[in-house]
């Protein structure tokens, strides 16, 4: 049965060579913090410098290193779970590991967070995310001493669409405008910072990231108030797999896309080579995706073009023409491409998540034998699959908007088609309206 074969997993079992690429190096800056019960001595780990840099007394960035020597590894699951527990519902197993771990053993021992102080200027906060090599950053409020929510790419997106009107009209408002001005516009002010605390477990992380339809949820310490990390589905995932192989595998993991339906199969935005920039930007606010599979003429998937990429504007300075076609932004991506990421109806869910874990993405394109798109498969929708569903928790409507989150829903969550990435910010509620149902896969033949 399931539950025997469960106490044979005392045992440790030798990890494949994928597992081992999963797993933290030796060095001090990968070490994950060990399952806390300190907070104290947690929280006496933590130091703040503030450097000012080149981006004058607007600018604070808070770098909060971690000392290996303070805290160890994080313990085997295998050590110290009780895995009689789960008994022969093998489908609470995730479920029992996300309980079991708090927000805190995610955290890396050595990390940089980059802060925002809202008296920054847009256009300073945008270069310094680029120049840090993040995604997203806190906001910090000076006058109320608090952070107050998240600066994304999709609010790059907005403020882009919003000051855009030809390459020939500079777009001074991006030039001067204050963070803070921006979120009045916005109409923001009064909404409140989703975040979590370090003793919460990774299951009350999940719902709250699914259910408040935000893909970034900060870490805040009740005591200090200060923000210890940022979780994302991504980096949850991957926590999962620094321990996927010891554990055993519900029978469902061999199990097809097409039989389990996860994903969204219907209305599926795309693009082409020659749509104008300006018009994909649209599309990611109007369809609240954070992807766009670009298809050729044939309707075959030659690339995809995410919210990500648009940080290239901010990196190169290129956003006062968006007129530029997709296929020309796509020539400045700072990285090399490997290709579009794709999966098959046919492909089993062990196959898809190892595929999206170790290519460190955000989704894949499902795809038929012709290389045509038939739907998106994100990590939001596996961990929903993984956690929400075995607990009887119904994934939130994706016609609704959230009416809680930090900015407007961060970023492309799955309000939107399941297009998963990192961006997201503090504008996307106002368009939620438009967000698209989620649909099912083919049934077999």
């Amino acid at each position: 049965s399931f539950a025997r074969g469960l106490r044979f997993q005392l045992k440790r079992r030798n990890t494949s060579a994928f597992a081992g690429q999963l797993r933290p190096d030796p060095g001090p800056g990968s070490l994950l913090r060990r399952h806390s019960v300190e907070p104290e001595r947690r929280r006496g780990c933590v130091q703040q410098q503030r450097s000012l840099d080149s981006l004058d007394h607007h600018t604070a960035l808070i770098h909060r290193h971690h000392y290996a020597a303070t805290l160890p590894h994080a313990d085997s699951l295998c050590d110290k779970i009780d895995i009689e527990d789960l008994g022969e519902d093998e489908n609470m197993l995730f479920v029992k590991f996300f309980k079991y771990y708090r927000c805190y053993d995610l955290i890396p021992v050595s990390a940089k967070l980059v802060v925002f102080d809202t008296e920054l200027l847009v256009k300073k906060a945008f270069f310094a995310l680029v120049s840090n090599g993040v995604r997203a950053a806190p906001l910090w409020d000076s006058a109320k001493q608090e952070f107050i929510g998240m600066l994304t790419i999709t609010d790059f997106i907005y403020i882009l669409r919003n000051y855009y009107k030809s390459p020939l009209v500079r777009m001074d408002e991006l030039e001067e405008q204050k963070i803070k001005t921006w979120r009045k516009v916005l109409n923001d002010t009064s909404r409140p910072l989703v975040h979590i605390g370090p003793d919460a477990s990774l299951c009350d992380a999940i719902t709250t990231l699914i259910h408040n339809k935000v893909h970034r949820l900060p870490v805040i310490d009740p005591q200090t108030g200060n923000v210890l990390y940022v979780l994302t589905h991504k980096r949850i995932l991957r926590f999962l797999f620094l321990y996927y192989y010891e554990l055993p595998h519900p029978s469902y993991l061999d199990h097809t896309l097409r039989v389990l339906k996860i994903g969204t199969y219907e209305n599926i935005a795309t693009t082409k080579p020659s749509t104008p920039l300006i018009v994909a930007l649209n599309q990611f606010i109007k369809r609240r995706v954070s992807a766009l599979p670009v298809v050729n003429d044939q309707g075959k998937v030659v690339d995809i073009y995410a919210k990500f990429d648009v940080i290239n504007l901010a990196a190169e300075k290129t956003y006062n023409n968006l007129d530029i076609t997709i296929k020309k932004a796509l020539e400045h991506r700072d990285q090399y491409f490997e290709g579009v990421l794709k999966c098959t109806l046919d492909d089993t869910l062990m196959a898809v998540m190892e595929r999206i874990v170790k290519a460190e993405v955000h989704r894949l394109v499902v795809v038929d034998e012709e290389d045509h798109v038939v739907g998106i498969i994100s990590l939001s929708d596996i961990l929903s699959f993984l956690v929400l569903k075995p607990l009887g928790m119904e994934r939130p409507d994706r016609n609704r908007a959230s009416e809680a989150t930090s900015l407007p829903v961060h970023e492309e969550n799955e309000s939107e088609e399941s297009h998963d990435d990192d961006g997201g910010g503090a504008a996307d509620k106002s368009q939620a309206e438009q967000s698209t149902s989620e649909s099912q896969p083919p049934d077999e033949p």
